[in-house]
């Protein structure tokens, strides 16, 4: 018998178009807050490191804590919740500029508080996805929602970098703000019944959260496989902090490109990960570990064309573009592979620990390379920082071949861990 598509899934479309309208306005923002320092304050290394560092601390504190939670409660209104606020906290962005009081205490604040609500907007939506559609359908959901942000990405990289010269970049935060609110419309319109959360202490409520938060790090710990993924992770997530520190110090201010035309290069990131994501479901029949091994080499290999860009010619475009074209489509094979991976193993009533472990593992890193790019940028300089965080690139590649993570085959087959 044929299956339905998800595409007559309201649940699933609705949650899709969320996802979608959310990720245009998030990259719109991820783009303007650190021109803004950059263009209106002036900013160094070591200033966007600390801006960096406000967006990933505060949810590297309250994470392992908001996966225990969002396993007490229903995810549904996390979901809503989390929009509406940042929705309202970037508001407040073009209003300081019009109060004539924007400095760099509001982006830090602003950054700050986003990032946690993006926390729990993130994890209740990991964890809420395997409830709303089968377990077999795992790959083809994230790709479809995958697919779906990279066109998002190409529309926001393709305009953001103009909206950012036209309307300068605290008032292009305004669109960021208009599209949580449209995501926020979506989620509450989704009909799936929702029960609370199924965590231990739901039925005893004594039961100490730092207990459940616990129980969440033995669940990853205990599963070799998602032992693997944190792994890898760790290492990957390092050098996506050393790179953002530096990366747009480098492409604007060392290398020569102006706003609008590095958006225009970055939408091809978008093209070829969407590319990627629809990819991504026809290639498990190759094995799902081998798959996430060879994507991570690729991008290892697609960020090593960055540092190569030396000046704002055609040569340098090329290069830059070749990393849209390899880097973007290989990482997102790799992404929505890992997710689904992660969903289908994990242990339905410990779900959302799960989620927000590997998220904090995630942050920690993005901290540390953060911290790390901000010192190596200012003593190394920025093109020998970016080759540092190729290597971690290629790092993480490798601890995953050492992993079991190689021997997956296929994500349905694998059997669910055992409870912690």
């Amino acid at each position: 018998m044929t299956r339905p598509t998800l595409w007559r899934h309201g649940d699933f479309v609705r949650l899709w178009s969320a996802a979608t309208v959310s990720t245009y306005g998030s990259l719109v923002t991820q783009t303007a807050l650190p021109f803004a320092a950059i263009l209106l304050l002036d900013a160094s290394p070591a200033v966007i490191s600390t801006l960096l560092v406000a967006e990933l601390l505060p949810g590297f504190i309250v994470g392992l804590l908001a996966g225990a939670w969002i396993d007490r409660v229903r995810r549904r209104p996390v979901m809503i919740v989390a929009d509406l606020g940042r929705a309202l906290l970037l508001a407040t962005i073009p209003l300081s500029v019009l109060g004539g009081w924007f400095g760099f205490g509001q982006l830090y604040a602003v950054a700050a508080l986003v990032s946690v609500l993006g926390v729990f907007f993130d994890v209740a939506y990991q964890s809420h996805l395997p409830a709303i559609v089968d377990r077999d359908d795992l790959i083809e959901a994230n790709s479809k929602i995958t697919a779906a942000s990279s066109v998002a990405e190409a529309a926001a990289f393709s305009s953001g970098g103009w909206l950012i010269q036209l309307l300068t970049a605290p008032f292009a935060i305004l669109v960021d703000a208009a599209t949580f609110l449209v995501s926020a419309g979506l989620i509450a319109r989704m009909r799936t019944p929702e029960t609370r959360g199924s965590a231990k202490g739901e039925e005893d409520p004594a039961s100490s959260m730092l207990d459940e938060v616990r129980q969440g790090l033995r669940a990853v710990w205990d599963q070799p496989v998602l032992r693997g993924l944190v792994g890898a992770g760790i290492a990957q997530n390092l050098a996506y902090g050393v790179i953002g520190t530096v990366f747009l110090l480098y492409v604007n201010q060392e290398v020569g490109f102006s706003p609008g035309l590095l958006g225009m290069i970055f939408a091809v990131g978008g093209v070829s990960s969407f590319a990627g994501a629809m990819l991504a479901g026809r290639l498990p029949r190759f094995g799902v570990g081998l798959i996430m091994i060879v994507t991570l080499v690729l991008g290892a290999l697609g960020l090593a064309m960055i540092p190569l860009a030396t000046a704002a010619n055609a040569v340098g475009i090329l290069f830059l573009v070749g990393n849209q074209l390899v880097t973007d489509p290989a990482l997102t094979v790799y992404d929505i592979n890992q997710v689904s991976l992660r969903q289908a193993i994990a242990p339905s009533h410990v779900i959302g620990r799960v989620n927000a472990t590997v998220r904090v593992t995630e942050f920690g890193a993005l901290l540390a390379g953060t911290l790390l790019g901000g010192y190596l940028g200012e003593v190394l300089g920025l093109r020998t920082t970016l080759w540092a965080a190729v290597a971690c690139s290629l790092a993480a590649a490798l601890i995953l071949a050492f992993s079991p993570v190689r021997q997956v085959r296929r994500i349905p087959d694998l059997p669910a861990a055992s409870p912690a």
